[in-house]
């Protein structure tokens, strides 16, 4: 599950980092664009040693670059943080963009509220934190089932 508690339940500070899921390893990601070229490759050998291939070797490096290029953006947009940090007094809530940018919400944590809406948000289950006059989105690039999860483990460790 792309989220963990990293102090024990018991603590008196607790922190939940949270994380977009990684499917492609570094290596995952070589092994399919070598594969993707060899690939593409197969149906060139037919013109091999004529002057079509050197017509359609173009074509064949772009569409791996296309693939390169693509997998690498999504692989820099899920380069998401959120981490949850719950004291007896306070929750604070620092969420970290694929840009880089940290955004920041804390409240009294006697006042914070975790909230899901089942189809009101921008995904099923939308998990929220309230507090201090404002409302954050937490964990949404979890899946359904781990938002579901998350909602049912914030509820219950943020008022112990």
């Amino acid at each position: 599950m792309p989220y963990k508690w990293t102090t024990p339940p018991n603590a008196a500070q607790q922190q939940l980092r949270l994380w977009p899921h990684q499917s492609l390893s570094a290596r995952g990601f070589s092994g399919f664009i070598l594969a993707t070229f060899l690939m593409i490759l197969i149906p060139t050998l037919a013109v091999l040693g004529t002057a079509l291939l050197w017509g359609l070797l173009p074509f064949v490096l772009m569409a791996v670059a296309g693939i390169y290029f693509a997998l690498q953006s999504n692989h820099k947009s899920r380069q998401i943080e959120e981490l949850l940090t719950l004291d007896p007094e306070t929750a604070r809530l620092v969420h970290t963009t694929p840009k880089g940018e940290v955004k920041e919400w804390h409240c009294n944590r006697y006042w914070a509220r975790v909230t899901k809406y089942e189809s009101d948000g921008p995904v099923p289950h939308y998990v929220t934190l309230r507090g201090d006059g404002r409302e954050v989105e937490i964990g949404t690039f979890l899946s359904e089932e781990e938002r579901i999860a998350l909602f049912n483990d914030l509820e219950r460790t943020l008022h112990r």
